[in-house]
């Protein structure tokens, strides 16, 4: 059984994940990865998401994928309680994970059981494909193959749902896909928590 974490915006939404979590947080370590903020002009929450870990206790241990060696990647996913991934560039984010693959380590992880928590991008990579976003997140700083992502839920999520500065993208993305995919719209006061057997929203 795995357990997922998805949110918009993490610090939003901190208190949801402890309710959601059934076990002491304080002194665990997270292996926090901001890669997906690294092209970003704003990137104010991944620093927000750092505060809200620390303040539930949880130790903060940064793993920069785009410039860490495979020892140090492997090394801190597989000796961490938990695995974040921030927000960013989606495209940019999965870029590097196919790289250096951490994509494959981190699938491991949670199939054995490791509580993942994504924030904006790092919900979105948990799909089988991030084409998707493509209104949301440009996709011309990569050179992928493919956009085929991590696969681990069926579904697509879309999130800051009619939330600044998102409300536009994230309607126009709406509009496109809603009858080609499974796509679940979220907002930043909601997360969704997502076990081996089924999905459930949570809000504030």
């Amino acid at each position: 059984m795995y357990k997922l974490f998805l949110s918009s915006s993490f610090a939003d939404v901190a208190e949801l994940f402890v309710e959601s979590i059934d076990e002491p947080l304080k002194g665990k370590k997270v292996a926090f990865i901001p890669t997906a903020s690294m092209y970003e002009d704003i990137t104010f929450y991944v620093d927000e998401g750092k505060e809200a870990l620390q303040k539930l206790g949880l130790i903060i241990d940064v793993l920069e994928i785009s410039t860490a060696s495979k020892n140090e990647i492997s090394d801190k996913l597989e000796n961490c309680d938990y695995i974040y991934v921030s927000g960013g560039n989606t495209f940019f984010l999965l870029q590097e994970l196919k790289r250096t693959n951490t994509d494959k380590i981190i699938k491991e992880q949670v199939k054995l059981g490791k509580t993942y928590i994504g924030e904006s991008a790092g919900s979105i990579i948990l799909s089988s494909n991030i084409e998707y976003i493509k209104e949301m997140d440009d996709s011309s700083i990569v050179n992928l193959e493919s956009f085929d992502s991590l696969g681990i839920i069926d579904f697509y999520p879309l999130p800051h749902y009619k939330n600044f500065p998102f409300e536009e993208s994230t309607e126009k993305i709406v509009l496109e896909y809603e009858k080609k995919i499974k796509l679940i719209p979220f907002n930043n006061s909601q997360a969704i928590l997502v076990s081996s057997e089924e999905y459930k929203f949570l809000e504030q």
